[in-house]
């Protein structure tokens, strides 16, 4: 049976629900999972439904038939297949923790991506890379070669048909003209909670000032360094008796488990951009399983 997503985002107005499930039913599917968030301060309505398809209607025919439900909301919607694999390239700098993280969740089949590249400033990690069969390109960066090394960048995305560029610990600072063309389509990680500290040591400065708390936070990337639309976030407790390199080995575990969490819920079409913020919807209890093994 065919699995898919319809994603919906309009003005908050009546009817919405009803009008969604009457167009499945009336198009032969059954409703497997639903959320929706109807964002009182911004007037927006969010929604997002996994049905089967009995009648094995195809992506291009559901849309063209919504068409006139749509036009009457004024949705801005979409229909997703659940299986399909999203084209994914991974930008890492001499951190490894993120990206072997990534790769161990893609071998077992847990991120059902396709991991089409690997850029990264520095070699460390070809041999890991190429390692996986995956192309691995080396783009060095300094003050002088910037735009042209993005534009290779560029062009590595556009060659492979990239959805998303996924941040693993990649230590440069994107120009607003990238992040702007690939606008909701980077994902980055850093460690958050510790906003006091900053620069290259930020776990050791934690350290000295005897931080009960530390995390990480994975979002969109934008212009405004660190400031783009939040989609995950955790936290892991320290205390006294633990040393600055126990802050970094946890705060490297939080990172990675973040910034995984943040790629599964986008390919799998659960988060909305809302302005400054993000709607995010968490998987269902029963829908997780056959989502994460893809």
């Amino acid at each position: 049976m065919t699995q898919y997503a319809l994603t919906v985002k309009c003005r908050s107005t009546r009817g919405i629900v009803a009008a969604i499930s009457a167009f499945l039913a009336e198009t032969g599917c059954n409703i497997t999972d639903s959320a929706q968030f109807d964002d009182a301060e911004t007037g927006h309505f969010f929604m997002r439904v996994s049905f089967d398809s009995e009648t094995g209607a195809t992506l291009a025919a559901l849309s063209q038939g919504f068409q006139p439900t749509g036009a009457a909301f004024e949705m801005d919607y979409a229909f997703h297949d659940s299986k399909a694999r999203r084209k994914v390239v991974i930008m890492v700098s001499r951190f490894g923790h993120c990206l072997n993280d990534l790769l161990y969740r893609w071998r077992i089949g847990a991120l059902p991506v396709d991991i089409v590249a690997v850029i990264s400033n520095h070699m460390d990690y070809q041999k890991v890379v190429v390692n996986h069969d995956i192309p691995f390109h080396c783009i060095k960066v300094t003050k002088d070669n910037k735009a042209e090394a993005e534009a290779r960048q560029m062009e590595i995305i556009e060659e492979t048909g990239a959805e998303l560029v996924v941040l693993a610990r990649y230590m440069q600072v994107l120009s607003d003209e990238m992040c702007r063309t690939m606008s909701g389509r980077i994902i980055n990680i850093h460690h958050s909670f510790l906003p006091s500290f900053k620069g290259a040591n930020p776990y050791k400065q934690a350290y000295a000032r005897g931080v009960k708390l530390i995390g990480a936070t994975s979002h969109y990337v934008t212009s405004d360094l660190d400031e783009g639309p939040i989609i995950e976030q955790d936290i892991v407790r320290v205390t006294h008796a633990q040393s600055p390199e126990d802050y970094v080995s946890l705060g490297r575990d939080v990172e990675s488990a973040v910034l995984a969490r943040a790629v599964h819920a986008h390919i799998h079409n659960r988060v909305f951009i809302n302005g400054s913020k993000t709607v995010v919807f968490p998987a269902s209890p029963g829908g997780y399983k056959s989502e994460r093994m893809g």
